[in-house]
């Protein structure tokens, strides 16, 4: 994508003087803490009430301002604050997804996330400096506990704003969809969050690389299953009526890894590169070698574009699956498409994106550069198909003065540097006192 434009609107000496004033009020060490705390605290995707009850407390009691835990069920819920303006400005969200990727335990991991768990998948926060390490630390709870610091400094400067700024935190952010915790995930938090009470004008949502994205992919998920006869081990080769359904799958999983590279250059566009990976491979029982599987799935992941719906990937993949059959008639198989999410655009032009484009530029002092394409799923996909403006803004990544080991596979989400996210928590705040402290109109309202 390009380099977008950016309008210029400087702020008024008023405004200037309450930004400086909020940044001078934002503490790093405050910051540390409190994510090293939120580290600590176990948050798994559909069980995040501790976490979200903790942050629900010290929105109230810590902050000073109003805030309530929302219940989902019993293992889950979201933290939503607000700090109320004046009166006759627009109202702002500022988000976070507060749930992890991780089990953080060895029974649940491993071996799938390596041979082992590092210092940066356990929920255990170890500070070195200024870098806080562990499960999480960077996504989500880094931006947790960023957000939280930008209205914290708000409130200790006694910066007053015309608007209504709310914070939230929710649960189900990641993609995933887990029926030991109620098939939690894919958005789920987000989406009650909105619903119960959060819903605002405008909203940013804080997730890694320091640019501002006015888009996200949706994404569809894929089971392959490739069909065969149960067997035995002491079958011979070529007895009639024996099946494998597990060595045609190889040559299924190469056919299905073309795809996936055909489906993105046909697919990506805008800022989001519509890319997938397979991602699990199961048949038969471990506890059972002597007996092959009659059936061997194939699970995987591809995102979508904002420009393409998930029912038109389900029909590209049904074309695709033909395909690949008609050269392989040998192979028996079937396929689902099991889980769907789409893709979320809010346009470059819109008030909110253009905010923060002015506070990323005037804290890194140079014009936003093009943005690269990418395909991280988010929850703001969700927030803009519900109709809210929203601006994605975040922080470098991974850090570069982490472990290198903990940049490999998903590249630092278990380690996050502080002074990154004070810059970060910087464009921020220029946002809300550019958008806060307008009259609703000024906005474009």
């Amino acid at each position: 994508m390009s380099a977008t434009t950016t309008t210029p609107l400087p702020f008024t000496p008023e405004m200037q003087a309450l930004y400086e004033r909020a940044c001078e009020a934002l503490n790093g060490a405050r910051l540390k803490r409190l994510l090293a705390d939120l580290v600590d605290i176990h948050s798994p995707t559909g069980g995040e009430r501790a976490a979200s009850t903790f942050m629900a407390g010290y929105m109230r009691d810590v902050v000073g301002i109003d805030a309530r835990y929302q219940p989902v069920n019993e293992l889950t819920g979201n933290a939503l604050g607000e700090m109320r303006g004046a009166g006759g400005g627009a109202s702002l969200l500022l988000y976070a997804p507060i749930d992890t990727h991780l089990e953080g335990d060895e029974t649940e991991d491993v071996p799938w996330v390596g041979p082992s768990l590092r210092a940066d998948m356990v929920p255990k926060a170890r500070i070195e400096g200024d870098m806080v390490i562990g499960l999480g630390a960077s996504n989500p709870k880094a931006m947790v506990a960023s957000l939280t610091e930008v209205v914290h400094a708000l409130k200790d400067s006694g910066v007053a704003l015309k608007g209504d700024l709310l914070l939230g935190f929710a649960g189900g952010g990641m993609p995933v969809s887990l029926p030991q915790r109620n098939n939690y995930g894919m958005s789920s938090g987000v989406y009650h969050l909105l619903a119960h009470g959060g819903q605002p004008d405008y909203a940013i949502i804080m997730k890694p690389w320091w640019v501002v994205f006015n888009e996200e992919p949706g994404m569809c998920w894929f089971k392959v299953t490739v069909w065969g006869t149960l067997g035995y081990a002491g079958i011979a080769r070529g007895t009639p009526g024996f099946r494998s359904s597990i060595v045609p799958a190889a040559a299924m999983i190469e056919e299905l890894e073309a795809w996936i590279q055909r489906y993105t250059a046909r697919n990506s566009s805008g800022g989001i590169k519509a890319d997938g990976w397979l991602a699990s491979l199961r048949a038969g029982w471990p506890e059972r070698p002597a007996f092959p599987s009659a059936a061997t799935e194939i699970c995987f992941d591809i995102r979508v574009s904002p420009r393409t719906t998930p029912a038109e990937v389900r029909a590209q993949f049904a074309e695709g699956m033909r395909e690949i059959l008609s050269r392989h008639p040998g192979i028996e198989a079937s396929w689902e498409m099991y889980g769907s999410t789409p893709g979320g655009f809010t346009d470059r032009g819109n008030w909110i994106v253009q905010s923060a484009l002015r506070g990323w530029e005037h804290v890194e002092g140079a014009p936003h550069p093009a943005v690269p394409p990418m395909g991280g799923q988010t929850d703001g996909a969700m927030i803009r198909r519900l109709g809210i403006p929203c601006a994605r803004i975040g922080y470098p990544w991974p850090p570069e003065n982490c472990d290198p080991a903990f940049k490999e596979g998903l590249g630092g989400m278990g380690a996050a540097y502080v002074p990154d996210l004070l810059k970060s928590a910087r464009a921020v705040l220029y946002a809300v006192i550019d958008t806060l402290a307008r009259e609703r109109a000024e906005t474009g309202l």
